[in-house]
């Protein structure tokens, strides 16, 4: 629902628009001229200005540019005739949000007014997210559903425990974060937080890694090297896509967390550490044992508390935090992040990001580079993006249109078919059309139907 101030003389076209309006829910204040329209800005604020631009004592031209001096962000449509159209689109290039030539359909103006209120909507919830995200490290968890809110209550009730903790959940979601979360909120945060990716080694350097080794161990050691495990010691050590860890290693990382001990490659002397692990990974453990790819006692052990991170498709109400986190991240100048139109924020929103949250990310880091900084529109998102939103219902590259568009195509053709049956007569059309004579004389002025379209209906 808009605030809307109605500037208009007539009472007639008054009357039709605050009915209009007030039925499309919309709260609506009108007054007869451009001095009292102005009174009303000074003490009341506005969503939206809708003002006719010949209007006694102040004119709408002046009005709205006094609306842009004292409070900039309400929206302002101007109604004008034909005559004093230049002057409206004069007006649209000092920032007037659009214009309606007279006579014009209602329903043509509630749409218009609907995308107002959703630019609106969208502005205002992207507001809210920039001022939740002021000064958020580049590491914190954005995000504010259900979904999220319950597994960062569940991350503070287990970050005490020394429990290893299994972190599962799509590619892209944000894992990792929720290890370092486990690992701030602990009484290791003073300690190392060690990551290793199991799938970036291969299975013949993975051992070295994790356990370390003496000079001379293998081929190319040419010097003694700690071990992942020791770095971590008194801290945690995060094991990311720990499925992939080969089998052999497995065995080695099951003695570490039964006896808290191992030796490195090349040693026959224990070493002992005190590690809390978290485990990652977007596999599915139990079917990667039943291919005989995974211990199952290790399994249990890594899995002594599972949390799974949703995806981002189940919690699209973070979108809007997540969004400008990622346009405070990649904008050269993040005190004025750059603005998305209703069409780039509908497509964001209605995408399925199966990529979650890294997809995400990247998609605005495309958009804000190609953007250079200005509004982000459509064509600025990545392709994949734009095919989802431009897509047909039909196979083949249909034309995809605006659905106000498409009812006034339709409503313009069926008048030139009644028009057609009635011979040209306009009252007798009127009738069948089930309006009243002077509503379709705005219709035809609505849809430029001249009498050569009568006289030829299908031309």
């Amino acid at each position: 629902m808009l605030r809307v101030l109605l500037v208009e003389d007539d009472a007639d076209v008054r009357g039709a628009v605050e009915e209009s309006l007030r039925q499309a829910g919309h709260d609506v204040t009108s007054v007869v001229d451009g001095q009292l329209g102005l009174e009303q800005i000074l003490v009341t604020s506005f969503d939206l200005v809708i003002s006719d631009i010949r209007l006694p004592r102040l004119g709408g031209l002046a009005l709205f540019r006094k609306i842009r001096e004292v409070s900039p962000r309400t929206a302002v449509i101007l109604m004008t005739s034909f005559a004093t159209a230049d002057d409206a689109v004069s007006a649209l290039k000092q920032g007037a949000d659009d214009y309606l030539t007279k006579p014009f359909d209602m329903d043509e103006l509630v749409i218009r007014v609907r995308g107002i209120a959703e630019r609106k909507a969208l502005v205002d919830e992207l507001a809210a997210a920039r001022a939740q995200l002021a000064g958020a490290a580049d590491t914190e968890i954005i995000g504010a559903s259900p979904a999220i809110m319950r597994l960062l209550d569940l991350v503070s009730t287990v970050a005490q425990s020394d429990a290893p903790v299994l972190v599962t959940g799509e590619s892209g979601t944000g894992k990792e974060l929720i290890a370092r979360r486990l690992h701030m909120l602990s009484d290791r945060s003073t300690k190392p937080f060690v990551a290793v990716n199991c799938a970036a080694f291969p299975e013949t350097l993975l051992e070295a890694e994790l356990f370390g080794h003496e000079r001379g161990a293998f081929t190319g050691a040419m010097k003694k090297r700690d071990g992942r495990f020791r770095v971590a010691h008194g801290g945690t050590l995060l094991l990311d896509e720990v499925a992939e860890i080969p089998l052999p290693a497995q065995a080695k990382l099951l003695r570490v967390l039964q006896e808290g001990t191992f030796e490195p490659l090349g040693s026959d002397v224990a070493v002992r550490v005190d590690v809390r692990i978290v485990s990652a990974t977007h596999r599915n453990l139990k079917a990667r044992i039943a291919d005989g790819a995974f211990r199952e006692d290790l399994y249990y052990r890594l899995n002594a508390i599972n949390l799974e991170v949703p995806a981002l498709r189940d919690r699209m109400s973070d979108l809007p935090l997540l969004v400008n986190h990622f346009l405070w991240r990649f904008s050269r100048t993040p005190d004025t992040l750059p603005d998305l139109t209703v069409n780039a924020w509908r497509a964001l929103s209605t995408y399925p990001f199966m990529g979650n949250v890294r997809e995400l990310a990247h998609a605005i880091q495309h958009a804000v580079l190609l953007s250079r900084g200005g509004t982000i529109g459509l064509e600025h998102l990545p392709d994949d993006i734009k095919r989802v939103a431009t897509a047909g219902s039909a196979p083949g590259s249909r034309e995809v249109r605006p659905l106000a568009a498409v009812l006034k195509q339709a409503e313009r053709e069926h008048i030139l078919l009644v028009l057609a049956v009635a011979q040209g007569g306009r009252t007798r059309a009127a009738e069948l059309l089930g309006i009243s004579r002077k509503n379709l004389w705005e219709k035809l002025k609505s849809h430029g139907i001249s009498d050569s379209d009568i006289d030829d209906p299908v031309s």
